[in-house]
This record gives structure tokens, C-alpha cells and sequence, in this order.
């Protein structure tokens, strides 16, 4: 990580709170800052994406705004976060992506949505796109070919899964030498990741403090919805891709089948999840977030919000004449989330799985100038 601005800035305020320790029992993230007396760039780039953004300390401190120190630790470490992103992106020179990155997922989106609905239309015979197909075997692939569905789809989220895992590596090896990962460690993380504990705030039942000193698990169940949705939308796929290959059983499933009930539980899920994000936005206090990353944090709710909603109309529709309109639409979102996704603010989940695994492998350390 390089010495910015605001590698600074958030050196200089977590100084402050390794030495006043006054509102510790609030921060998730204190446990990891007080093995520390010194802190490099990575160490700050690795507290960064360790935090959750509660902001429960934001509110605890004494010394936040107005106070004329001004520390804002989620502020900073969000602002240290963003510029992680850009540091640590695969390949290199895909990092500016991140700095228009609202731009980005929209003009995104808008070109792979245009770009399966044209040649959806392209590949079909005269007056057949808009034909219904009520339920029969291979309906979804008469409008656009299986093989083509699988090269698209492999090829842009094997991409987005490689950029994903490189930038994963660069950022632990920026964080410095760590102790080794075992199994319990690996556990301890796997755990933390899936429950989101640190989104419970320092002591793990209280909550985050969206926008005020009141305690809420709002983000926690939100961040839940959105990230079971999502894992239950790639299941759905996957037990489709099996299905299908191993089976041979085509597409469209009957609504009780495992892939659409997936699916449908997914999409929901996910559509609330997302949603309810989004509308949290828009009533945060505005003091202890980077309003710098708004747009970028918006497009992607709203990519991953519209992917779920047209998921559900496909489904609702299928055995329609605008089953072709509605796949395509769909599909062209689905596109726009794998090309967008190494690029966005979807990295934030990988980087902190990362930093919750190296704070995993920390758990035996004590204290710097403890006993």
C-alpha cells in the first residue's frame, strides 16, 4: 500500500485511539489495533478492510466532530479502504475503473444488456422471438444457444474469479508476514464471515449505529438477505448446470423443482437485501462514511437488486410470449454483474473474508505491553 493522504490521516487517528482506548469495547476491529504499536501502510490497509463500518466508535468517542481533534475513524479507514481497491486490482491497469466506478456499472450494464438483446434477436428466426413457449423442453435455449450461455458465462466469471483471487493475494502479502493458517483458524474466519459478526459491533450482539447512537442489527440482517440471496441464485445455477449436464434434463424446471425453489428464495432475498441497503443510504448521518464511494456503492446495489427482479419476471413470464425479451434483459444484467464484479465495490467482501483470516490467525497474540 502507498503512503497517501489518507494512509496518514488514518495512521495518525488509530495512534490516537491505541493510546486513549476509551470506546475499545465498541470497535470490532480493537483487538487487532492493539497488537500494534507502530502501524506500516498494509498494517493500515488491513485494519481498513477488517472494519465493517459499524461506527459504533464514531459515536463512543470523545473526540469525533465537533470536538477540534475531529476523529472520524470510519471515515477514515472507509477513505484507506477505497484506495485499497484500486491498489491491489488485477490487472493493474484496470485500476482506474474504480475511480468513476458509478459511471462504470452503469455504462456496464446499459452496453451487456443492449449487447444479448441484439444478438438474441439477431440469431432468431423471423417472427420467433416473440413466439410463447409454454414449458417445453429447451425453451430458454431456442432463443439463445446453451453453448453459448456457458462460453459467455464461464469466460467472464472465470475472469472476474481470477482478478478476484489476485487482488485477494496482493492485498495479503501487502499486509506483511502472518502467522500460519490452520484449520481452526480457517474455521474461526469461515465462521466470522458467514455470520458477520463484526457487523454486531465490538461485542458482537449489539449492532451498528446507522445513524445515530442507537444500536441496530439492520445492516447485519440486510448484508444477510443480500449475501444468502445471492449464494442461493448461484445454487440455483449450479444444480441447473448439473442437471442438465449429467442428467440431461433441460431447462425450464417445474416451479417445485430444487433449482427454481433456490432461485425464487434467492431472488427474494436478495431483492430485500438490496433494497433495504439502498434505503439505508439515503438516511445515514453523512459524517462517519466516504460519500466519495456513493455512486459506486448505489450502482452495484442496484445491478444486483435489477439481476434478482428480472430473475423473478423471467420465472413469471417463461411460458410467455415476452420470455425472450425477459431472458435476454436478464441475462444482460447477469453479464454486466460478472465483467463489473472485480471492479466494484463486490470486492470489499473478498478483502474482508481476507482480513478475517489473517485477524483468525492472530487470535494467540496478546497485546503489545500486556502480560
Amino acid at each position: 500500500m502507498q503512503e497517501t493522504e489518507a494512509v496518514e490521516r488514518a495512521r495518525h487517528e488509530i495512534e490516537v485511539c491505541n493510546a486513549c482506548r476509551y470506546c475499545e469495547g465498541f470497535c470490532a476491529v480493537f483487538p487487532a489495533l492493539e497488537l500494534r504499536r507502530e502501524f506500516s501502510a498494509g498494517d493500515v490497509s488491513y485494519l481498513a478492510n477488517l472494519c465493517h463500518g459499524c461506527r459504533g466508535c464514531y459515536y463512543a468517542c470523545q473526540y469525533s466532530p465537533p470536538h477540534e481533534w475531529g476523529i472520524n475513524i470510519p471515515r477514515a479507514l472507509a477513505e484507506v479502504r477505497a484506495e485499497s481497491y484500486v491498489e491491489y486490482a488485477w490487472p493493474p491497469g484496470f485500476a482506474r475503473a474504480f475511480e468513476r466506478n458509478g459511471t462504470l456499472v452503469s455504462l456496464v450494464t446499459a452496453l451487456s444488456i443492449a449487447l444479448v438483446l441484439i444478438l438474441s434477436m439477431a440469431i432468431s428466426a423471423p417472427g420467433q422471438f416473440f413466439k410463447a413457449r409454454p414449458m417445453e423442453a429447451d425453451a430458454f435455449y431456442s432463443v439463445i444457444p446453451l453453448w453459448a450461455m456457458q462460453v459467455v458465462g464461464l469466460a467472464s466469471f472465470g475472469y472476474a474469479l481470477l482478478a478476484l483471487w489476485m487482488g485477494a493475494r496482493n492485498f495479503w502479502k501487502d499486509a506483511g508476514p502472518a502467522e500460519s493458517v490452520g484449520v481452526v483458524a480457517l474455521g474461526i474466519a469461515l465462521w466470522d464471515v458467514l455470520t458477520l459478526k463484526n457487523l454486531g459491533g465490538g461485542q458482537g450482539v449489539d449492532g451498528c449505529n446507522d445513524n445515530s447512537e442507537r444500536f441496530s442489527m439492520r445492516r447485519r440482517y440486510l448484508h444477510h438477505a443480500m449475501f444468502y440471496g445471492f449464494m442461493l441464485c448461484f445454487a440455483a445455477t449450479t444444480v441447473g448446470f448439473f442437471y442438465h449436464s449429467f442428467f440431461g434434463w433441460a431447462a425450464p424446471y417445474a416451479y417445485l423443482s430444487v433449482p427454481v425453489v433456490l432461485g425464487t428464495v434467492g431472488g427474494v432475498l436478495l431483492t430485500i437485501g438490496t433494497i433495504g441497503l439502498f434505503a439505508m443510504k439515503l438516511i445515514e448521518d453523512p459524517m462517519p462514511v466516504a460519500r466519495r464511494m456513493l455512486a459506486g456503492d448505489v450502482a452495484l446495489l442496484m445491478l444486483l437488486a435489477m439481476s434478482a427482479i428480472t430473475g423473478l419476471v423471467l420465472l413469471a413470464v417463461r411460458a410467455t410470449g415476452a420470455m425472450p425479451l425477459a431472458m435476454a434483459i436478464h441475462l444482460g444484467f447477469i453479464l454486466a454483474l460478472f465483467l463489473v464484479l472485480p471492479y466494484s465495490k463486490m470486492v470489499h467482501g473478498v478483502y474482508r473474508s481476507a482480513a478475517l483470516l489473517r485477524r483468525a490467525t492472530e487470535r494467540n497474540m496478546k497485546p503489545l505491553g500486556g502480560e
